[in-house]
């Protein structure tokens, strides 16, 4: 009972506990899941309300911020005077004259507070309210806060980064939602009946499989139309990704439905008189759909990064779209990288989501058998 020392001090509350509790319990003992879910859970909530959250226009251009370092957030002054409110010193560009090389100092003159709740661009959310209410910021977009510094055209990273969120992260949501639908169809069919159907799928899936992936992904974003707007290429993005995830859920539906068709709760559901599609549907997908939860978290972070790795090789979107694929695109120039190594920042966001989503779905996998370890 060990393992449910930290959530249940009555031991015979596990044995009268729902599935879902058992798992619950079990996953909530795995700090590193938690720590994944709470880090995926507030990237979701901020990528919903992306320009809420952005202190500035992600869009937004300036001729005189073009690779500004990021800003440094103060506390105390130049003459050492403590202020609770943070505050920070305005960036100003300057040229030299021999060189002609760009450069940016801190104008330790103006004292710009930082504040919440406060007033900027104006943006329309979901294309429903107008506003120009921002989480934080300065309040002037003059003398705008670059927390992670600007890009090759002046705009605000973290502000692209939080806008790029979201294609990059429903990107893998609407992605896996298909080709699960399409796994657990075809898979399920395929245990379901068994047979020549079952020898034509797997050989089907085997094919499929066989294929490299990169190289098939490769070769159909560049069939998709140049001219195509922003919605139908993501569209199209969708369904090339989802093309070649749905395989491997296929074959672990159908060994599952292999496995258990044959129990007696699914023979007392045949002589009931219940037809295939609710045998399927209400016996046999809740027995391991926990394993199916578990893979699918685990799926996800190989859309994020087929989408990110098409977008940085000029196949997948493409500006004036944002996702972090498109914004690693600029650390292709050595040149720029190598004076504005902060052009970096997507691609951290990009290996702490994927190992957010490994760590949730390794706690999901562990806590899909709850007694397992009782």
């Amino acid at each position: 009972m060990a393992l449910f020392r930290n959530n249940v001090r009555d031991p015979e509350r596990v044995f009268r506990a729902t599935q879902w509790q058992l798992i619950w319990w079990k996953f909530s003992a795995n700090k590193l899941a938690m720590l994944g879910l709470l880090f995926l859970g507030l990237a979701y909530l901020t990528v919903l309300v992306a320009e809420f959250a952005a202190p500035s226009d992600p869009r937004r251009r300036n001729a005189k911020r073009i690779l500004a370092p990021p800003t440094r957030i103060r506390f105390t002054d130049e003459a050492g005077t403590f202020h609770l409110r943070p505050f920070i010193y305005p960036i100003i560009q300057e040229r030299n004259p021999e060189t002609l090389r760009r450069s940016f100092k801190e104008d330790r003159t103006h004292r710009v507070p930082l504040g919440l709740f406060v007033r900027g661009d104006r943006y329309t959310i979901w294309g429903m309210v107008s506003t120009d209410l921002h989480l934080f910021g300065t309040g002037d977009s003059d003398r705008p806060l670059l927390l992670l510094g600007a890009d090759r055209m002046g705009r605000d990273l973290f502000s692209r980064i939080i806008a790029g969120g979201r294609i990059s992260l429903s990107i893998g949501l609407v992605g896996i939602a298909l080709s699960v639908s399409l796994g657990i169809l075809i898979g399920g069919v395929s245990g379901y009946y068994g047979g020549p159907l079952d020898t034509a799928i797997q050989r089907c899936i085997e094919i499929i499989i066989s294929i490299p992936r990169l190289p098939l992904w490769m070769g159909l974003s560049v069939a998709l139309p140049p001219d195509w707007s922003v919605e139908k290429r993501y569209l199209g993005i969708v369904i090339i990704l989802s093309l070649m995830a749905w395989p491997g859920l296929a074959r672990s539906v159908r060994g599952k439905f292999m496995a258990v068709k044959e129990e007696d709760f699914v023979m007392a559901a045949h002589l009931d008189g219940a037809g295939p599609l609710r045998i399927i549907l209400k016996y046999l997908l809740p027995s391991f759909l926990s394993h199916i939860i578990a893979g699918v978290s685990l799926a996800i972070p190989a859309m994020i990064l087929g989408e990110t790795s098409l977008s940085f090789l000029g196949l997948g979107l493409q500006a004036p779209a944002i996702s972090w694929g498109v914004l690693l695109k600029d650390t292709m120039s050595i040149r720029a990288l190598a004076h504005a190594p902060w052009l970096l920042f997507p691609g951290l966001f990009i290996i702490f989501t994927v190992l957010s989503f490994n760590f949730v779905g390794d706690g999901l996998r562990d806590a899909a058998d709850p007694y397992a370890q009782i």
